[in-house]
């Protein structure tokens, strides 16, 4: 692998600067690519983007870039997309600084920005020398997130389509899924979420699979069979507490079972109102596996134990021994899933052993 510096100049690095608006950016006399395919969409928000032109026309220096040579000899961005893109736009007036847009300068500070050295470092060896690289210098700037990073592991035509679904900004996925997703499109998230969904196993696996399909049309049909049975299971909405559920293990494994939406829908209704249910997203994997860990359920206080403990006078009500509270575990006289609260009139302190041999029966 060779890395050498690059002498550039603002002036170079936007030289034939033109971003498509679908996704295809490009600098340097038509020879960088400036948003691959495994780049995020810009990201930077106004006050990151005017810190990089302030730092320009102060004279100070910017972070370092890198590069990559293709095979056929033109470069595409490793690390610095939102600087570049940040620079050209100042450049384009699509912005001001303190008022001022780039076209107000005087001609002696836009030519001090022309000749402002950029400091690049290009990469040249195999596709593995590149992306061993690539995770090395991901130092600066906005972080890439796991799948950003899978993204460019696994560049190919099936990312290139499945970002179209899942990657953009208004894209179809956000418009089907947003009320059921958390995360962000252009960080990946949803792209994630999904061939976690699917796969069950190993995102890596699957996109080494299916890294040179044409399509992701298969990812997308999995994606709104999901929301569909979300949508006739669940039939009433709450933003609130279903963005986020892991939905896609939940269909995969109940897709098929005979529900009943109106059924489901008291016990929803009844679980949202039990003030012993903390976690209330874990309502809709409560109802399909009947595990009470997903809702979290309220855990008696160190006071109500304490005082449970004293009218027992220290002893396990089932072994009758005297044990340290410490000892001892709060437990439901009668069980919270046929109505009992959590409350001091239905705890009781059992030993440890005791407490396991009943909630083993």
């Amino acid at each position: 692998m060779k890395i050498e510096l690059l002498d550039l100049t603002i002036r170079d690095l936007v030289a034939g600067y033109h971003d498509d608006g679908e996704g295809g950016v490009v600098g340097y006399g038509g020879k960088l690519d400036i948003r691959p395919p495994f780049q995020r969409e810009f990201i930077y928000k106004g006050k990151q983007r005017e810190a990089v032109i302030t730092s320009i026309i102060k004279g100070f220096p910017l972070n370092v870039m890198y590069w990559s040579v293709r095979d056929d000899g033109t470069y595409e961005i490793i690390d610095g997309q939102q600087r570049t893109i940040s620079i050209a736009q100042y450049l384009k007036s699509d912005f001001s600084l303190d008022g001022r847009y780039f076209h107000n300068l005087p001609l002696e500070e836009q030519e001090s920005i022309f000749n402002y050295e950029l400091m690049v470092y290009v990469c040249t060896g195999t596709h593995r020398d590149k992306l061993d690289w690539f995770r090395t210098v991901n130092i600066a700037g906005e972080k890439l997130y796991d799948q950003e990073l899978r993204n460019a592991v696994y560049a190919g035509s099936f990312i290139a389509d499945a970002k179209r679904y899942f990657s953009k900004s208004g894209c179809p996925a956000s418009g089907l899924g947003s009320d059921y997703m958390s995360g962000s499109p252009i960080r990946q998230d949803y792209l994630e979420t999904v061939i976690r969904w699917i796969t069950e196993t190993d995102i890596d696996d699957y996109m080494a699979r299916h890294q040179h399909d044409e399509s992701a049309a298969p990812l997308w049909d999995y994606f709104r069979s999901v929301i569909d049975w979300v949508e006739s299971t669940f039939t009433k909405k709450r933003k609130r507490i279903m963005k986020g559920v892991d939905w896609g293990s939940l269909y995969n494994t109940c897709n098929g079972v005979k529900l009943n939406p109106v059924a489901i829908e008291a016990e929803i209704t009844s679980l949202i109102l039990d003030d012993d249910v903390t976690n209330q997203s874990g309502i809709y994997p409560y109802i399909l596996t009947r595990d009470e860990k997903h809702l979290n359920i309220r855990s008696f206080t160190a006071g109500m134990k304490q005082r449970v403990y004293e009218a027992q006078d220290g002893k396990c009500l089932i072994c009758k021994n005297g044990f340290n509270i410490d000892d001892m575990e709060a437990d439901h006289i009668r069980p919270w899933s046929e109505g009992g609260k959590t409350n001091e009139e239905n705890c009781q302190m059992l030993c440890r052993k005791c407490n396991r041999e009943k909630s083993s029966k």
